[in-house]
């Protein structure tokens, strides 16, 4: 795409919690952030969603359907045009003008990760969306790295030292997202913001467990505010079990699929007690990944979903060592920012800029990724 110059990217992310489609404008070359531009979530339908739950368990062999492409395909196209309507929908938010979006940077939704046999699954039609909206689209972020030898996760890390550069009161600084799967970026810069070092990893579950319970029970997929879990009694002989997996005596670079850690963990308890338990769950695995840091981190900011759940934060709070804040607190946009990391990595990806390193995936040396999709573009590009 020629020398460096500042995009106008739009990022697009459909998290493990299946609740929507996130959309965030960044203005980027890839290394500097320029400025942001609007940001908005679409929920999914409650028809899309169940349609995506099932992929998922078409995906992971959960589900003993025979016409599993059928399946699949049908789920992807119609995710894919759900991600046009809401390039669509933020366009309009720039003024609708021709030519205001440069790149797309789509993420697609996770269907199965399985790091230990070297693929992964993100389903969503990057030719489709590039046709449909008339724009360039960046897909396919992970499989690259997987091919280099990495867990084809986290990507986010190297957006979140991108940020730091620009708004920190810290050097050695831990970044939490709490997603359906929790992750971690430990990062630690010099006086003048220049990276030293970074560590990614999943921590262990996020929001999922916690997610699938309340829907079960309740018929609502969320824990709002933590409340429920906040009535709770802890069972402790639970979290102890679930902390007796290897997966969190491993070192990182590590990572987690949905479905590694289930809701049945909490079968038999009431709906308070489960909740309580599933969330005390998460708080541990958090506590437990400090042990896998180069040196403890000054500051802790969380982002994700589950900054919103005030009963997490809390406990998250009492067990943790130091000052834990959501990333508001440094000007951030905690609901937009997966998919303002997706932004920054597909013009990343178009200037050939590695997405991932052998730090925060496990690859064997910096490397680049995703797939280029040229759109027949409804307009001149400026």
């Amino acid at each position: 795409m020629g020398e460096n110059r500042i995009l106008c990217s739009v990022g697009l992310m459909s998290g493990t919690s299946m609740d929507g489609v996130d959309a965030a404008i960044l203005y980027t070359n890839g290394e500097d952030i320029e400025r942001h531009g609007p940001s908005l979530t679409l929920p999914y339908p409650e028809s899309l969603r169940s349609d995506i739950k099932g992929a998922i368990d078409v995906a992971s062999g959960l589900s003993a359907i025979t016409d599993a492409n059928e399946v699949i395909n049908a789920v992807e196209a119609d995710i894919t045009d759900f991600h046009s309507e809401v390039v669509f929908e933020i366009e309009q938010m720039l003024g609708g003008g021709k030519g205001v979006i440069d790149l797309i940077g789509f993420h697609g939704h996770t269907v199965t990760h399985r790091p230990e046999k070297g693929w992964t699954w993100q389903i969503g039609n990057g030719g489709r969306l590039a046709g449909n909206t008339g724009i360039d689209v960046i897909s396919d972020f992970r499989t690259n790295d997987m091919v280099n030898g990495g867990e084809g996760a986290p990507l986010v890390p190297l957006y979140h030292a991108a940020l730091l550069r620009k708004s920190r009161k810290y050097n050695t600084i831990a970044i939490l997202n709490i997603g359906g799967v929790a992750n971690v970026t430990w990062v630690k810069l010099s006086n003048d913001g220049a990276l030293e070092d970074i560590v990614a990893f999943d921590t262990g579950p996020g929001n999922a467990m916690l997610d699938d319970w309340m829907e079960a029970h309740t018929g609502t997929a969320m824990d709002v505010g933590g409340d429920t879990a906040a009535t709770g009694l802890n069972h402790e002989e639970i979290i102890m079990g679930l902390m007796a997996s290897p997966y969190f005596d491993e070192k990182p670079p590590k990572t987690l699929d949905r479905n590694d850690f289930h809701m049945q963990s909490a079968r038999g308890l009431s709906l308070e007690d489960g909740a309580a338990t599933l969330t005390s769950f998460i708080v541990e695995s958090v506590v437990a990944a400090q042990s896998h840091f180069p040196s403890p981190p000054e500051v802790w900011y969380v982002c994700g979903g589950g900054r919103h759940n005030k009963t997490l934060m809390r406990r998250l709070r009492r067990h943790l060592p130091t000052l834990v804040d959501p990333v508001e607190v440094l000007g951030w946009r905690g609901d937009a920012l997966e998919a303002e990391a997706f932004a920054f990595l597909a013009v990343r990806s178009a200037y050939n800029l590695p997405l991932s390193l052998p730090k925060t995936t496990g690859c064997g040396e910096a490397v680049s990724g995703g797939v280029f999709h040229k759109s027949k573009r409804r307009y001149a590009s400026k």
